[in-house]
Order: structure tokens, then C-alpha cells, then sequence
């Protein structure tokens, strides 16, 4: 008898990959948006466009 090999990516260790991969993602742009504030600097909304109050 043959037995088939387990498969290494379960449905559970995707959902927790993918939910660690979002709170990664949310941490470092809360991280860089807070640093470019605390230092008096324009956010940047990604198309290269700024937002200026003076």
C-alpha cells in the first residue's frame, strides 16, 4: 500500500499566513504614515500627488 504525502499548506496555515501577511502590511504603513507625521512631512497618497495645508 502506497500512502499519498500530507499536504505541507493546509487551509488553517493559509488563513494564518494571510492574516500575519495583512497585519504586516497595515503595522508598516501605520509605522511610515505616523513617521512622516511626527516629523512635519506631507503623507504621500502613492500616486505621487501630496497634500499641502500651507
Amino acid at each position: 500500500m502506497v500512502s499519498r504525502p500530507k499536504p505541507e499548506m493546509t487551509f488553517v496555515k493559509a488563513a494564518l499566513l494571510s492574516l500575519a501577511m495583512l497585519a504586516a502590511i497595515v503595522l508598516w504603513g501605520t509605522g511610515i504614515y505616523s513617521a512622516d507625521a511626527a516629523n512635519d512631512h506631507n503623507a504621500v497618497d502613492g500616486y505621487g500627488v501630496t497634500a499641502s495645508l500651507r
